[in-house]
């Protein structure tokens, strides 16, 4: 994957480009954000509203919409995923360590899902996370099958269609408030993914030369690259892994926080994190093992067992995917073998 900062500039130029070739009988005027639209309290019924893309086909952002990347992404049935983040102009993000960066209020996140590659890549959805002043709003969008624009989908939707792995799938749309079970923490919705830790090094530097942020985030480590996890540090592919995946629900205040799993990268108490853990509820989702983690023995651990089931009621994580992530439960597995 390229280096953010690469792909932010390519995407400018590219952005430029389209522009210049675009014939039109009056030069048309670049797109740029709505910010009304982005902090009042009213739900945009189309994406094009906020006026986040120059071009939305082509996922062209438009100015102050900078594209992004995650070190190890979230696995959502193997979708190609487009991230930007919208700070408006005078305002800038905050660094806090290796955490969430703190965005202002007026700022948005922006995610598209996609399946396929060039001419074939179709748009499925695009969720949308707005800072307001009473707290961050999230929303779903879905793309037409023209591809010219997105619709507000309050109540999700299902959308058949196959994976990059030829697997013939039911992909789920969330539904607003299903939205809120992933990113909900002690009762109000926040962001989930772009952490210091898991963001790139040199994004960040791109990001504070452009005044964007406050300053870079020093002596933190940084999620290994997922492309590289066969010749990463295991431990941290894995941590990194189940932090991204699994600890939004799995940790204090939030929605599986009485399992008594606490599956943050920051956790050090060995109990805690599952090894030798029994777990709170027992039932078929233990597949008839005793612990959540038994080090040296991923088959007889509890949390190998669910993240290799696609049945409901066992599989997990419970939402955001249809299918087996493969390689996120085998670099699991590879941790959970390598413990003494």
């Amino acid at each position: 994957m390229k280096n953010s900062a690469c792909l932010l500039a390519a995407t400018i130029s590219l952005s430029g480009a389209l522009l210049m070739q675009t014939p039109a009988p009056h030069a048309a005027a670049p797109i740029t954000v709505n910010d009304a639209v982005v902090q009042e309290r009213h739900l945009p019924r189309k994406l094009s509203d906020f006026g986040f893309f120059q071009n939305g086909r082509a996922q062209i952002p438009a100015a102050n919409v900078m594209p992004y990347r995650l070190n190890i992404p979230l696995y959502s049935d193997g979708a190609e995923k487009l991230r930007f983040v919208y700070l408006p102009d005078a305002l800038n993000a905050s660094a806090a360590g290796e955490g969430l960066l703190a965005l202002p209020v007026g700022a948005a996140l922006i995610k598209t899902f996609a399946f396929g590659e060039g001419e074939d890549r179709r748009l499925i959805e695009t969720r949308v996370l707005l800072h307001r002043a009473d707290g961050w709003v999230a929303l779903p969008y879905i793309w037409s099958d023209e591809q010219t624009d997105a619709r507000l989908a309050i109540a999700g939707a299902r959308i058949d269609m196959v994976t990059p792995r030829g697997e013939g799938i039911s992909y789920r749309v969330p539904n607003k408030n299903q939205c809120k079970e992933c990113h909900g923490l002690d009762g109000v919705v926040i962001p989930i993914g772009p952490k210091a830790r898991n963001l790139s090094g040199e994004w960040l530097k791109k990001l504070t030369g452009l005044g964007k942020l406050d300053a870079v985030p020093q002596g933190h480590s940084h999620f290994p690259l997922w492309k590289d996890r066969a010749t990463a540090d295991l431990t941290a592919s894995a941590r990194g892994y189940l932090d991204v995946n699994c600890a939004h629900c799995h940790r204090p205040g939030a929605t599986a926080s009485n399992s008594g799993l606490d599956l943050r990268w920051e956790q050090d108490d060995l109990h805690a994190l599952g090894i030798n853990k029994r777990p709170v509820a027992a039932g078929r989702g233990s597949g008839g093992h005793t612990f959540d983690i038994v080090p040296g023995d991923p088959d007889g651990s509890i949390m190998t067992f669910r993240m290799r089931s696609n049945e409901a009621g066992v599989a997990m994580p419970e939402l955001g995917k249809t299918t087996i992530d493969q390689d996120g439960a085998d670099i699991v597995a590879r941790w959970i073998e390598g413990m003494q």
